[in-house]
């Protein structure tokens, strides 16, 4: 059940905003890449399994309008980081691994409250945990996957420079969570 909940929520536009920082991540990458997108996936779904985890056990609270505000930030520093690199192709080791892991954990805080709404008061978390992580997991792949066949079939049929593609991906990607960073401001002081 935590599963399909998972990778519901995930895939469900009321999430866009999770969905944009997938965006975002994939953006610089085809469908040859997949690999490199599997790795940043999955240190995103260890980055937000950890604080996700903390957050439902209550270990640590940090306000929603403070997170509201950070997630839509996140998007538009790794979009920003697209458009600003120099290379065509990703490198080895890069600067998406770290946003992975450490934005991960950002967005995992967003994720808890949906959560703890679902958990209620049951006192074992452990199984609902670890298949909505893995249900998200699996929702983040169906996204990266169709965001990797669309940037394939622009750069290698539709005959796009590959750096034009990022450049108009991560540039609408960023355009939108700046939007979002508005209202996360407007939020927090207003």
């Amino acid at each position: 059940m935590y599963f399909q909940l998972g990778w519901q929520h995930i895939i469900n536009w009321d999430a866009y905003d999770h969905i944009l920082f997938v965006i975002a991540l994939s953006a610089i990458y085809l469908l040859c890449d997949w690999r490199k997108v599997l790795i940043l996936v999955t240190a995103f779904t260890i980055g937000h399994s950890i604080t996700l985890a903390l957050s439902v056990l209550h270990i640590i609270r940090i306000p929603g309008p403070i997170i509201e505000f950070l997630i839509p930030v996140t998007i538009c520093i790794t979009a920003l980081s697209n458009i600003l690199r120099k290379d065509e192709e990703p490198q080895k080791l890069q600067l998406n691994y770290f946003y992975a892991l450490f934005f991960g954990l950002i967005h995992g805080l967003g994720f808890s409250n949906y959560l703890k709404s679902l958990l209620g008061s049951q006192a074992n978390i452990v199984k609902p945990l670890l298949g909505f992580n893995l249900g998200l997991e699996f929702g983040q792949i169906i996204i990266v996957m169709c965001i990797l066949l669309l940037s394939t079939i622009i750069v290698k049929i539709g005959q796009l420079k590959r750096r034009d593609w990022n450049m108009f991906l991560s540039s609408a990607t960023f355009g939108m969570a700046f939007l979002m960073v508005i209202q996360g401001v407007r939020a927090l002081f207003f």
